[in-house]
């Protein structure tokens, strides 16, 4: 099966540089090898009607789509992440998280940080997420991020880095768990005599950790806000309140009243105690951001600063999502904790510097150059692949507005086999944990692993045709093969 198979000069994670295949896959590859490419094939085309009749679509709303709803193209080659090397991980984030807190905390409160010249106040101040409404504000449990997903990546090395973080509303997780579903369904053989750590508590650890941000109350009202269908993610939205048996509202369905937050039923009005919100800052309450927003609840803010309801994520914590703020992060960690990072970032240059500005723009075909607020994908130049007039577009961008872009090597991402066009190609891929904080700490084992399915492509995300894949946290040594038991591809 996999005869015809090349890796790329980077780090493969099915097979060595020697084309050899790692020790702890071996047991993998002998059953996709009994599957043959034709059954994976067949099974494949199965997996994605099963989706579709799930429902697991998303909404590409960019003036080309038209609003179209589609599938996220899913592949069934899983990864494999040894358990061992996923505990460092855990540390890793659980490290990252904490430092970010306590940044979030102190810049809208005493701002030692800046006194002490770590980060610039002008960095901070002009990000897209810095919100100074939520100065003196703290959050229940004194944390900020309570559902964090932070993209990671494997280099050509095979070191784990941190590509990019993600704490305002970050998506996917229902794909994550979907892929699980529809893998125990069309590929049972794959898992034979495997111990694959189990994902379904997730919805449960969602709803404790909402729960626990409401500690005045001993039967927490929880509530999901979604901006409504038309959102890219509302499959996400509806499944995740499906999940977890909370009702799933609109700002409509809210209305603020004696500094506490009700939503409307037909048994009248009933309190809400936590909103997992799944629209933007701006968007939240009309008196407070944005004064044309549909969206949001009117008074929230109100509510929200006399401690009378939870925010999940806190408003404001998306200044430590802009690309600029990242570059900072080791420096948090070493500031609050005392201590070095576990995962290190991509190595970053920032723009708004006049001496790394210079590098970048002699150096525009070598590096990837990402604006600081954009998102899926957009705002970005990757130079090696770019055209001449790409590259002096971009040059004049970056002159007219250094504060909005910075630049990274073009990393040699690692790769998986994934089918494309029918056969195996090594596609790079990436890895989104979801982080969950609320009296405790909790990480998904595993994460979203995003795949770049058109050959040659280092771009993951979805909108830039980008799919995505199972991920597997297993047993550091191998384990025995089991016979293949058979397969009926048709969905159910």
């Amino acid at each position: 099966m996999f005869t015809e198979y090349r890796p790329n000069h980077g780090y493969d994670e099915y097979f060595s540089a020697a084309d050899a295949p790692r020790a702890a896959l071996q047991p993998l590859l002998s059953s996709l090898g009994l599957m043959g490419l034709d059954q994976l094939n067949r099974n494949h085309a199965a997996a994605g009607a099963l989706l579709k009749r799930l429902g697991a679509t998303f909404r590409l709303n960019d003036s080309g789509s038209q609003g179209v709803e589609r599938i996220l193209p899913f592949d069934p080659l899983p990864r494999l992440i040894a358990a061992g090397e996923w505990a460092r991980l855990e540390r890793g984030l659980f490290q990252r998280l904490q430092a970010i807190d306590l940044f979030l905390a102190d810049v809208y409160g005493p701002g030692r940080i800046i006194a002490d010249g770590v980060v610039p106040r002008e960095d901070l101040e002009s990000s897209h997420g810095w919100r100074p409404q939520m100065r003196g504000l703290t959050p229940p449990l004194g944390r900020w991020c309570h559902i964090s997903g932070l993209d990671l990546v494997r280099d050509g090395n095979g070191s784990w880095r941190v590509l990019e973080d993600n704490l305002r509303c970050p998506s996917g997780v229902a794909y994550f768990l979907e892929n699980r579903r529809v893998m125990k369904r069309i590929f049972p053989s794959l898992f034979a005599g495997r111990a694959v750590q189990p994902i379904d508590n997730y919805a449960s650890e969602l709803l404790r950790t909402l729960r626990d941000l409401a500690p005045w109350s001993e039967a927490p009202k929880v509530v999901l806000l979604t901006p409504g269908v038309f959102n890219s993610a509302y499959f996400e939205h509806s499944y995740l309140a499906q999940q977890m048996g909370i009702e799933l509202v609109e700002g409509r369905d809210l209305v603020c009243e004696g500094d506490r937050v009700w939503m409307r039923s037909t048994a009248g009005l009933a309190p809400v105690d936590v909103i997992y919100r799944r629209i933007d800052d701006d968007f939240l309450d009309p008196a407070v951001f944005r004064s044309d927003s549909m969206l949001g609840v009117r008074g929230l803010m109100s509510a929200y600063r006399a401690g009378r309801v939870a925010i999940a994520n806190a408003p404001g914590t998306g200044v430590a999502d802009d690309k600029l703020i990242y570059a900072y992060v080791p420096e948090m960690i070493r500031y609050y904790l005392d201590q070095e990072p576990i995962i290190e970032n991509v190595p970053t240059y920032v723009c708004s510097r006049p001496e790394e500005r210079s590098y970048v723009l002699a150096h525009l075909d070598q590096l990837v150059v990402k604006s600081v607020a954009e998102a899926g994908g957009y705002g970005m130049l990757i130079g090696p692949h770019a055209s001449r007039e790409e590259i002096a577009d971009f040059a004049a961008k970056i002159e007219a507005d250094p504060r909005n872009f910075i630049a990274q090597p073009t990393l040699e991402l690692s790769t998986v086999p994934s089918l494309s066009e029918g056969e195996l190609y090594p596609c790079h891929v990436d890895l989104r944990p979801y982080v969950l904080r609320g009296q405790g700490d909790w990480v998904t084992p595993g994460g979203l692993t995003r795949v770049a399915l058109r050959r040659g492509s280092l771009v993951v995300n979805s909108s830039q045709g980008g799919g995505c894949k199972d991920t597997w946290i297993v047993d550091d040594t191998a384990v025995a093969v089991q016979p293949m038991a058979t397969v009926d591809p048709r969905p159910c």
